[in-house]
C-alpha cells in the first residue's frame, strides 16, 4: 500500500473550492491500493485530520506524519490547492527539495503559468495560438487611464495577474469604469492584467499525461447567464451552461486539441491541466486565455465531466495520475 498525501486549503480566497476538489479526489481514489492522508493547508499550519477528530502537525523538516508512535512518509503527494500556495509553485519547490513526486506540473512551470502576463508572454511567442492584446501593472508603479486607452479598445477585461477562480474580475465597457476595476483587482494581487475583449465562445480542454503518452479530454463550452464566467457562475448550479462535449465543428476541435497539446508539451506541462480559449466570433479563430495546472475537480467542476465523457471513471483517473508520478521524475 501506498502513502499519499492529498494537499488541500491553501492561502488564497480559494481554499473552499480547494477543500470541496479534495473531497471528490478523495471519494475517488482506490482504498485497496492506497492509504489516503488528508492534510490541510493554511497559513497557522499544516495538519492531517484523524477519523477521531485529532489534528496531527506535519513535520515540515521531510514531510511527515507522527501517528500513535509510527512515523508517515508519502510516496506521492496529490496536490489540489488552488491559489497560492499549490498551484504557484511553492509547495512544488518544497517538494522537489524533498525528494517526493508530486502530480502537477513543477515549480518553475507552476510559478509561470501562475502569471497571467508572463505566461501570455511565452505562449504568444510558441506562435500557435494568438493572444488578446494587453496591458500588465505593477503595484508602486506609476500608469494612467489614457495611456491604457491608447494601447487596448474597450470593452476590457480587468484581472489580477495571479488569482484564480475568476476572483477580482471585471468586465469593463466605458472609461469611467476602468479604475474602479483595477483598484478592485489589485485588492487581489499586486499586479494587474488588462485584456482587450474577445468577443466569441469560451472553450476550455483538459490536457494530461500519463504513460509518456498525451491526452485530450473532450473540450467543453461555457455559456454563463452573467456577462462572463466569474465566481458565481463557476460555482454556483444553473447560472452556467457547461456543454460537454462542445458542439463544435470537428476542424475546431482538432485545432483546439493540437494547440491545446503543443502548449501544455512546451511549457512542459505535467499531470492534468485545463487550458481556456475563446473562439472569435466571425473569424473562428481561436485565442488562449490561460492554463490552469490545478483545476478545479469539485463535483460542479468541469475536468470530471470531460473525463466521464472520455469514459474513463474518476477512479481510474486519479490512479493514473498517480501512478504516473511516481514513475517518472520531475524534470
Amino acid at each position: 500500500m501506498k502513502n499519499i498525501a492529498l494537499l488541500a486549503g491553501g492561502y488564497s480566497g480559494e481554499y473552499v473550492i480547494s477543500i470541496q476538489t479534495a473531497e471528490t479526489i478523495e471519494k475517488n481514489l482506490d482504498s485497496s491500493l492506497y492509504n489516503i492522508y488528508k492534510i490541510i493547508i493554511t497559513k497557522d499550519g499544516w495538519w492531517h485530520e484523524t477519523n477521531k477528530g485529532e489534528q496531527i502537525p506535519v513535520d515540515k523538516n521531510d514531510f511527515s506524519l507522527n501517528i500513535e508512535g509510527e512515523k508517515v512518509n508519502f510516496d506521492c503527494v496529490f496536490i489540489a490547492i488552488h491559489g497560492t500556495p499549490g498551484e504557484d509553485g511553492r509547495i512544488q519547490g518544497y517538494l522537489d527539495m524533498l525528494d517526493i513526486p508530486y502530480t502537477t506540473c513543477n515549480a518553475i512551470v507552476s510559478a509561470l503559468t501562475f502569471n497571467k502576463s508572463y505566461c501570455n508572454k511565452v505562449v504568444k511567442a510558441f506562435n500557435v495560438v494568438n493572444i488578446a492584446n494587453s496591458v500588465h501593472l505593477i503595484k508602486g508603479e506609476p500608469y494612467s487611464v489614457g495611456n491604457i486607452l491608447e494601447q487596448l479598445q474597450l470593452p476590457m477585461f480587468v484581472k489580477p495577474n495571479e488569482s484564480g477562480s475568476s476572483l477580482g474580475v471585471s468586465k469593463v465597457k466605458s472609461v469611467e469604469a476602468l479604475l474602479p476595476a483595477i483598484e478592485k483587482a489589485f485588492k487581489e494581487d499586486n499586479q494587474v492584467l488588462i485584456e482587450e475583449f474577445i468577443e466569441g465562445r469560451e472553450l476550455t480542454i483538459g490536457v494530461y499525461r500519463v504513460n509518456g503518452y498525451l491526452r485530450t479530454l473532450p473540450p467543453t463550452e461555457i455559456v454563463s447567464k452573467n456577462e462572463f464566467f466569474d465566481y458565481e457562475a463557476k460555482y454556483t448550479p444553473g447560472v452556467t451552461s457547461e456543454i460537454t462535449p462542445a458542439l463544435i465543428d470537428d476542424n475546431i476541435r482538432e485545432q483546439l486539441e493540437t494547440k491545446a497539446s503543443y502548449v501544455y508539451r512546451h511549457l512542459n506541462c505535467r499531470g492534468v491541466v485545463r487550458m481556456d480559449f475563446i473562439l472569435q466570433k466571425g473569424t473562428n479563430k481561436l485565442f488562449f486565455l490561460e492554463v490552469n495546472t490545478m483545476p478545479g475537480q469539485s463535483e460542479n467542476s468541469i475536468v470530471p465531466q470531460q473525463v466521464r465523457a472520455a469514459g474513463i471513471s474518476l477512479k481510474e483517473f486519479y490512479g493514473a495520475l498517480i501512478e504516473d508520478c511516481m514513475k517518472s521524475p520531475v524534470l
